[in-house]
């Protein structure tokens, strides 16, 4: 399952020190109530466990039924207040018999004090990204935060997109192994969604994840400019699925 998701370090899945898991990054108060979105075989859902103190509520939910099913067996029943639950959406490695490309997330209207999207939105394709940044508008608390990850591109640079086009894809037979979005019209979306960036982190590696932190809009919160990426040039290549990989925890 860690091969699938791209971390096999099982170090990479542990909080041996109890620290909060996103540092300085999110404010204590913030993990109240959880939904980790993409949440895996339970990568940040084993570090917030050991979290002090940990979150009194999360909600995990996956796509990945082996996963989940794992998670709900060997996680859930050794913390109270964590619970998963299956995504049931479809992906071509992960989920390929779903009918339905987007789900509700399961969780009531303004409920969400910190919500966790990481290495989701650079696997969706657009219609879906517009979808689930709708749910993040619809679930946050008023002062809620959305951490999340994407790759980004300056769509000027290519003069044959047409104005509804805003993604680029490195996959022809799977889009979603990685999707990178125009900057400018990620930020038109979201600002018009109701959503505010109070929080920018570049990639360390030049064209890699940008970690941005989204807020409901309000007074005293202002929105944060998305810098140059000037980081030095590297390669991270993405996990490319294997043909069984819906299957795995399944068997």
């Amino acid at each position: 399952m860690r091969e699938l998701v791209g971390r096999t370090d099982p170090a990479m899945f542990d909080n041996p020190t109890g620290a909060h898991v996103f540092g300085n990054d999110i404010e204590a108060e913030l993990y109240d109530n959880v939904l980790d979105f993409g949440c895996g075989c339970g990568r940040l859902a084993r570090q917030m466990m050991q979290q002090n103190p940990r979150p009194r509520n999360y909600v995990g939910i996956d796509l990945h039924k082996g996963m989940v099913r794992w998670d709900r067996e060997h996680l859930q029943p050794r913390v109270e207040g964590f619970e998963f639950q299956h995504h049931d959406v479809y992906h071509r490695s992960f989920n390929p018999h779903a009918a339905a490309v987007v789900a509700a997330f399961p969780v009531a209207d303004h409920s969400i004090s910190l919500l966790v999207a990481w290495s989701v939105f650079t696997h969706l394709i657009q219609d879906q990204c517009e979808y689930y940044l709708r749910e993040a508008a619809r679930v946050l608390r008023p002062e809620g935060v959305m951490n999340s990850t994407w790759f980004l591109f300056d769509k000027s640079a290519f003069p044959m997109m047409q104005d509804f086009q805003n993604a680029l894809f490195i996959n022809d037979v799977d889009p979603t192994n990685a999707t990178i979005f125009d900057r400018k019209w990620l930020v038109q979306l979201t600002s018009a969604l109701g959503l505010t960036i109070r929080s920018v982190s570049p990639p360390t590696v030049r064209g890699f994840h940008w970690t941005l932190q989204f807020t409901p809009t309000r007074p005293g919160i202002g929105a944060v400019e998305l810098p140059e990426d000037n980081a030095p040039v590297g390669r991270r290549p993405p996990p490319i699925g294997r043909a069984d990989a819906s299957m795995v925890g399944l068997e």
